[in-house]
């Protein structure tokens, strides 16, 4: 008979401090967390004992479908716990905080129903994955025998995270969309409330996006994000918060590019036989929490990555570059043949990799130009890389080349005279939305250009959402109001240090981050 009421269930990290509560309660799915402080023994020799330090309150889980809303009436099935306890990964990373990362996590997989789904013989998994620190989510709706339904449409989540209302936020707003220049927004380039509470109303009333930062006084810290998200689902973000302290997870806004695609997730479901620690086939994207007494775990962590795997093999070994670069300087009219020519020089004489040529190149320099421009790198030493528009009809950005990464036939072409080209990477400009559909070029791009030994970065573009480690062609991305700011706005001058000051807290924590230096963009 399946159970309506689950007592609470508590799973432990690897080293028994940090702990994730769940239970169902009237057909509601909840789930908390925080870390466990040790006390000293009363008695001399003892066991230290532990408290209890509460960082997430009670939160909701579930998902909003086209064929039912499975956050409510849902009924336990079973509990599945992983095969011989602790999980124990290593895995290297071409470019982050840290190249050899080795992880530990104990897990939980739930499955539940509800009439609804029950109908069409359909079943929800919840995952949770604990780690030292760190704690990650997501879901996987699965067929059950005889199920006629084989996809579903995510309309939305009801995952939520609650915190304590006297806790403080360093967030970033999301912006409307098809606003900022050229209507390129959101392109997660927004600055931060700094320590205010967390009931304060976003800017432009679409909630914050990711990662977000709270701090909850003497508790401690903790940070929340998302990662995982490929062509499969769709971006998000963390809604304003309810008086009582309630974020929840925010899909994308309808009028995001230009209006075109869904703002929901197209998910094809798993075949029951399928293990439920296939991590990688039909999951949602994860949630991710990270919390401890300070600052320290939320600079080191590595949930991001630890928790979702590469996708495709690399079709070379890449390597990261320093590369000189004359648009933070000369702006747009550097981009000419002759200041490319000084910059390609300078890139040699300091003995870096590689010169970035930006937006711009196609009209004033022109590809009979730009192939001399990569005959003179290949004589000097240096790797050019080259920048492209991503419009296909969803901003009014002028720069070029434009038209080029969108349709599949015209991008493969371009790869290939890249690569004949010696080119190393490009950067992909202008995106201006999370909708699957946006997801989808984000992956397409990726995997085009690892098909021709080509890295690539994005700006004007979402975070990062442990790409390091799914697309190894995958560089960074800027995803955040970056220096070249200090040309636009005095404003900006003004709060350089406050922002720098910020991002390893925040920004940085879950992802490579293309601020733009003096002469170089940090690949």
């Amino acid at each position: 008979m399946l159970k309506r009421n689950l007592k609470k269930e508590r799973i432990l990290s690897p080293d028994g401090l940090t702990y994730l509560d769940v239970k169902l309660e009237d057909g509601r799915l909840t789930y908390s967390a925080g870390y466990r402080q040790l006390v000293k023994a009363k008695k001399k020799g003892a066991v230290p004992d532990t408290l209890d330090v509460p960082m997430l309150l009670d939160s909701p889980l579930g998902l909003y479908t086209n064929v039912g809303d499975l956050s409510k009436d849902l009924t336990f099935i079973q509990e599945v716990q992983p095969e011989g306890g602790t999980h124990k990964q290593q895995y290297h990373l071409r470019q982050g905080k840290q190249s050899e990362i080795s992880s530990e996590e104990n897990g939980l997989v739930l499955m539940l129903t509800n009439p609804e789904a029950k109908k069409r013989k359909l079943m929800m998994m919840v995952g949770f994955r604990v780690f030292n620190n760190n704690i990650a989510y997501s879901y996987r709706i699965v067929q059950g025998q005889g199920s006629q339904t084989s996809a579903i449409v995510v309309t939305g989540e009801a995952s939520g995270f609650r915190l304590p209302t006297d806790a403080t936020a360093f967030i970033c707003p999301q912006s409307d969309p098809m606003v900022g220049w050229m209507q390129t927004k959101p392109s997660y380039e927004e600055g931060y409330i700094w320590d205010e509470p967390i009931t304060k109303r976003s800017q432009y009333g679409h909630g914050w996006t990711f990662p977000c930062l709270f701090h909850e006084g003497d508790k401690g810290w903790l940070l929340i994000s998302e990662t995982g998200v490929s062509s499969n689902y769709c971006g998000s973000h963390l809604s304003d918060a309810t008086p009582d302290g309630l974020f929840t997870i925010a899909f994308p806004m309808e009028g995001e590019n230009n209006g075109f695609g869904s703002t929901g997730a197209q998910l094809g479901l798993a075949d029951c036989n399928i293990s439920p620690y296939d991590w990688m086939t039909q999951w949602t994207p994860y949630r991710t929490i990270t919390f401890g007494p300070t600052l320290k775990p939320i600079v080191e962590t590595t949930i991001t990555w630890d928790v979702v795997e590469q996708l495709y093999e690399p079709s070379i070994d890449y390597k990261g570059s320093r590369n000189t670069w004359s648009w933070i300087i000369w702006q747009d009219a550097s981009i000419n043949y002759d200041d490319q020519v000084k910059y390609i020089d300078l890139a040699a004489s300091l003995g870096w990799e590689g010169c970035l040529i930006d937006g711009g190149w196609y009209e004033n320099i022109g590809r009979t130009g730009m192939e001399k421009l990569f005959a003179y790198c290949k004589e000097k030493g240096v790797r050019p890389w080259v920048w492209y528009n991503s419009n296909g009809g969803w901003n009014n950005a002028p720069q070029s080349a434009r038209q080029c990464m969108h349709n599949p036939v015209v991008r493969k072409k371009e790869m290939k005279w890249l690569r004949d080209g010696g080119v190393a990477g490009i950067k992909v400009d202008f995106f201006g939305g999370d909708k699957q559909e946006t997801m989808r070029l984000y992956e397409a791009i990726l995997s085009d250009a690892n098909d021709f030994g080509i890295q690539v970065i994005f700006h004007g573009c979402t975070m990062p959402r442990g790409w390091e480690k799914m697309y190894p062609n995958y560089c960074s991305s800027e995803a955040v109001l970056a220096s070249e700011n200090l040309y636009f706005s005095q404003g900006f001058c003004e709060m350089e240090a406050r922002h720098a000051c910020l991002h390893p807290f925040v920004r940085n924590t879950t992802g490579s981050m293309e601020y733009g230096g003096q002469y170089a963009s940090h690949l």
